[in-house]
Formats: C-alpha cells, structure tokens, sequence
C-alpha cells in the first residue's frame, strides 16, 4: 500500500530517534555492568530491546506502506559518565521522544492513516512506560543518595 511521502518521512525520522536511543542505552548498560552494577546493565539493556523492538515496528510499517527504512541516520547520543547523569541524559531522550510521537500520531490523522497512528500510539504507550521507570530511578537517588542507590543495584 503506497502511502503518502511525508508519512515515510515521520516514520524515518522516528526510526532514527529509536536507533539513537538504542546505542545510548547499549552503552550506558555495558559502562554499568562494568562499573559492576549488574541490576542498572539490566535496567538499560531491556530498555535498549524495547527500541529495537519499537525501530522494528517502525521498519516493518515504513516497509509495508511501500517506503525505504534509513537506518544510517542517527541523532546525537549522549553518554553519561555517571549513572545519575546516564539517567537523566536517557530522562530527556525519553521527553524528546514523547513529543515526536505525540505529533506524529496527530499528523498520522491529517493524513487519515489510522492504521499507523495506532502503531504510534501502541509505541508512545511503552515510551510513557519507559519515562516513570527512569523517573523512578532518579526520584530514588535523590532520596537516598547516588552512593547509598548504587549499592542497592549490584
């Protein structure tokens, strides 16, 4: 089904931003599980899956509405070098990412495309999920401290 141009662009530029998030996750999670937080690796690397899983629905919709996935572009991705700055790096990732979903899925109704909407919204659902979780974590190291928190996810 041939969709309209600029839906495969929205689609892409989401791609890109997943991509991104998917290599600022990978990262943070391999500096924590050497850093020896094995509970944080985890934390980041599901997190890091549930991006591919989300670029591979953006892809099999891209591909299915008869456009080119670009997986070459990639956003800026910021590392951090401790977990609470890691947190809130990965805090802001989150923000940007609702707000380009939230718009997509608005512009997905300009173009009458429900279908893609849907997927959007089913996408934006585990974003929103994904923002309480780190928002979790930092609310947690402002009450007991990052070194007192550190020592809760080894």
């Amino acid at each position: 089904m041939k969709s309209d141009p600029k839906v495969i662009e929205i689609l892409n530029s989401l791609l890109a931003d997943e991509l991104t998030a998917i290599n600022q996750y990978i990262v943070h999670a391999e500096m924590t599980e050497d850093w020896g937080y094995s509970k944080l690796h985890e934390h980041f690397e599901k997190r890091a899956i549930d991006e591919m899983k989300h670029a591979e629905k953006l892809i099999g919709r891209i591909l299915y509405l008869e456009g080119t996935p670009i997986v070459t572009k990639l956003g800026p991705i910021h590392i951090g070098n401790e977990v609470p700055e890691q947190l809130e790096n990965d805090r802001l990732a989150e923000v940007d990412a609702i707000k380009a979903y939230n718009v997509a899925i608005k512009k997905m109704g300009e173009f009458n495309d429900y279908a893609t909407r849907k997927v959007l919204q089913e996408i934006l659902k585990e974003e929103d999920d994904h923002m309480d979780e780190i928002e979790e974590l930092l609310d947690q190291i402002d009450q007991m401290t990052p070194p007192i928190f550190l020592t809760t996810k080894v």
